[in-house]
């Protein structure tokens, strides 16, 4: 659900900074000559921080009634000598500000500069005995009771600066460069929590007399204080039929907080059941342990592409790229010191090489053929370690080497067909291997795994004008993966530290070879844990489009698409199913020269089948339906409207079952409680927007909404009752939010 939430988060953000895009940016759209403008005004919306929780979370407008609103552009532009200069400032008095500088002269050069802020604000309202919350050394403090701490608002903000310039060295030869530089500063919702399983008594990490009921989770917000540098650099050469390409890509990030570590915990938490209850000590020492946090890293890529013409109706195209990304931290500087004997740090280092090369040709007028290969080889170069520990401190485990090669070619053929059909077959072909399995904890509790797999597949698509007003295509989509080498399995026993290997299944001693090529029953295994990336997978895709244009001042498209992947493993738990299937329809009519109306609406539904070991089945669906209109109209010659209505709802549902192994005191808890609940997001926004003209030099902007929103999400929140730490903070957010909002702005042109 976390990222459904963050998809739908972003949905509603692309809806808030809309608001201001509205109100300002358009007027200096409204003329292609060099024009300078400044444009000042204010908004105000009704509610409180909790009605607007989900309105304001990128565009500052949470906490306070009333924004002032202020942007100018102030434009030069000399014909004679092809000198251009702008300078502009947009939203100056709110937390989105941006201010841009560029100067260029015409097929010669080009520079500008730029800053800006972005600011988010957690939708979530926590309330807490926490003190310190934002920094390295929280301290815990157990509440009373819920909601009789503070409340506590987290959020985060991005500051940018950037330069970038482009010069013609000669009629061939161009480069370009960029820099850019961003902070960000804040602290946002994170936490910890352990329990002290008996494999953790057993190890004497925690009190003999403790169980599985002791356990804490608790919320200690991330400290974020981050810079991350960006520098680019290409050299382009066009000769001929030659178009060359060098470049290079820098990426380097500096993270001011290396770990989290609680200052206190106190000595008693809340139990499951909600009641103080005095903590193990192991437990208590576990939840005060430094929390790593990302640590410092970089890369570099240098890159060669380009493409060549031979022919009018031959180009190819190639491409080389190599990148070396580096994580050199030091443990002990961190605070670290329990890392492996002699090792100071990671020394992380993954170097990656792709190369590509295209070539498309059209033989005879009628049939255009393309072909391309591509190969990414990442190699993990990170010295392998004991890092991970896993049940005892004599039971250790590896990091996992991230080696990866992948090889993917195409092949398409497209051709004219008599009756104006175009048909297009293409085929596909991918191998990856995942290189050598070393003996980590990232095989400790899976069943197999495989080295190597491929896909072939292939496309064919049917491409008709039926007349100049009717067009359409469909399509279909086929793909199967397979194993490219034998299951491998992780050996029965452990070395004398407790590390394991990998073995191919049939060298098991125990393996008893399958009578018939079914399932593979030296890996077999009814309740076994394999990852989808190694199974066999079925694709299946059909995708359709009609445009329709009936008048000239009407216009209609209508699109559909269904997809199926079916899953096919050694087991029969895991991910069995997905799909998904869309289809929408836009219309757009021009009721006259001073009017149009458009609109949309669409429907989508993403699912997912998955049986787990514990004998559950659920099937996730997730189903999105939108619908919007959009008129827009002149009233007189001075005065403009428009207005934007839209609809979305979102849900998600977890009809869960049962299969035939399953446990009485599982049928008994899903017949009670009934599984999870659906998630659902629905928002209603209405704009209304009108610009008259005072002056042929200045006008005014009015600009009244409503968005009305309900997110029912049992994650924070569940019949009126908020997420509860051990230590009584509580998160939540309202379930029903509604915001109003007005804005006026007055522009002025010269």
């Amino acid at each position: 659900m976390k990222t459904n939430g963050q998809r739908l988060g972003f949905r509603r953000t692309a809806i808030a900074l809309a608001v201001f895009a509205a109100l300002g940016q358009a007027h200096a759209q409204e003329s292609a000559s060099p024009q300078s403008w400044v444009s000042i005004g204010g908004i105000a919306a009704n509610g409180d921080s909790q009605d607007r929780a989900r309105f304001g979370l990128y565009n500052g407008m949470r906490e306070d009634r009333g924004y002032g609103l202020f942007d100018f552009g102030f434009r030069t532009g000399d014909a004679a000598t092809g000198l251009w200069t702008t300078i502009e400032g947009r939203n100056l008095f709110l937390d989105t500000r941006e201010v841009s500088l560029t100067a260029r002269k015409l097929g010669d050069w080009k520079l500008s500069a730029g800053y800006s802020e972005i600011s988010r604000a957690s939708p979530y309202t926590i309330n807490t005995g926490l003190q310190g919350a934002g920094t390295t050394t929280p301290a815990v403090t157990l509440l009373a009771s819920p909601g009789t701490g503070s409340d506590l608002n987290l959020d985060t903000k991005r500051k940018a600066v950037s330069l970038a310039g482009s010069k013609w060295l000669g009629g061939d030869l161009q480069f370009e460069a960029s820099l850019k530089s961003e902070d960000k500063e804040g602290a946002r919702l994170f936490g910890r929590g352990f329990a002290c399983s008996a494999t953790w008594v057993a190890a004497g990490a925690c009190a003999a007399t403790a169980t599985q009921a002791q356990w804490a989770l608790l919320m200690t917000p991330e400290p974020i204080d981050s810079t991350i540098n960006q520098a680019e650099a290409k050299l382009t050469l066009s000769s001929g039929g030659l178009l060359l390409t060098a470049g290079y890509y820098g990426n380097i990030y500096v993270n001011r907080h290396s770990s989290i570590t609680p200052s206190s915990v106190p000595g008693s938490l809340l139990s499951p059941l909600n009641t103080a209850r005095a903590l193990d000590a192991g437990l208590r020492n576990t939840l005060a342990l430094p929390l790593a946090l990302p640590p410092d890293s970089q890369s570099h890529q240098f890159s060669l592409a380009g493409n060549y013409r031979f022919t009018p109706t031959t180009v190819a195209n190639f491409k080389y790229a190599y990148t070396r990304a580096t994580q050199d931290e030091d443990f002990g500087a961190d605070g670290f010191f329990d890392g492996p004997p002699g090792r100071d740090g990671a020394e992380a280092k993954v170097v990656t090489k792709l190369a590509q090369f295209g070539i498309t040709s059209r033989p005879v007028k009628k049939l255009t053929l393309t072909a391309n290969i591509r190969q990414e080889d990442k190699d993990d170069q990170t010295p392998v370690d004991f890092y991970n520990v896993e049940g005892g401190p004599t039971t250790l485990f590896t990091n996992s080497p991230a080696s990866k090669k992948r090889t993917t070619g195409k092949v398409e053929g497209s051709y004219l067909l008599p009756g104006d059909y175009r048909a297009t077959l293409g085929l596909d072909l991918e191998k990856v291997d995942h290189g050598e399995f070393a003996s980590t904890s990232a095989v400790a509790g899976l069943s197999g795994l495989k080295q190597k797999t491929k896909e072939q597949g292939y496309r064919v698509e049917l491409r008709k004008s039926l007349s100049e007003s009717l067009t359409g295509f469909i399509a279909y989509v086929y793909s199967k993966r397979e194993g490219d080498s034998p299951w491998l399995k992780p050996t029965p026993g452990g070395l004398a530290t407790g590390a394991r290997g990998v073995i191919e299944a049939n060298d098991d001693p125990s393996c008893v070879p399958p009578a018939a090529p079914a399932l593979n029953n030296c890996i077999y295994n009814r309740t076994g844990i394999f990852p989808n990336v190694f199974e066999d997978r079925k694709r299946n895709k059909v995708r359709a489009m009609v445009s329709w244009t009936p008048a000239d001042n009407l216009s209609l498209q209508f699109m559909a698409e269904d997809g199926k992947d079916e899953f096919t493993g050694p087991t029969t738990k895991g991910l069995s199913e997905s799909g998904m299937s869309n289809y929408s329809l836009d219309a757009s009519y021009k009721v006259s020269d001073d009017w149009s109306v458009s609109g949309y609406a669409s429907r989508g539904d993403s699912t997912y089948n998955v049986a787990h070991s514990s004998a559950y089945m659920v099937k996730v669906k997730d189903t999105n339906t939108a619908v919007g209109a959009t008129l827009k109209g002149k009233v007189s010659e001075r005065l403009r409207v428009s207005a934007d209505l839209s609809f979305a709802n979102d849900k998600v549902k977890y009809p869960q079952e049962l299969d035939q192994n399953a446990s009485a005191a599982n049928i008994a808890y899903l017949a009670t409680y009934g599984g999870l609940p659906d998630v659902t997001y629905k928002v209603t926004r209405l704009t209304v927007k009108g610009d008259y003209d005072l002056s042929r030099q200045s006008s005014i902007r009015l600009l009244v909404g409503y968005e009305k929103s309900n997110f029912d999400e049992w994650t924070w929140q569940w019949n009126g009752n908020a997420f509860r730490f051990s230590d009584n903070t509580t998160v939540w957010a309202q379930e029903n939010q509604s915001v109003g909002f007005a804005g006026v702005t007055w522009t002025y042109r010269w």
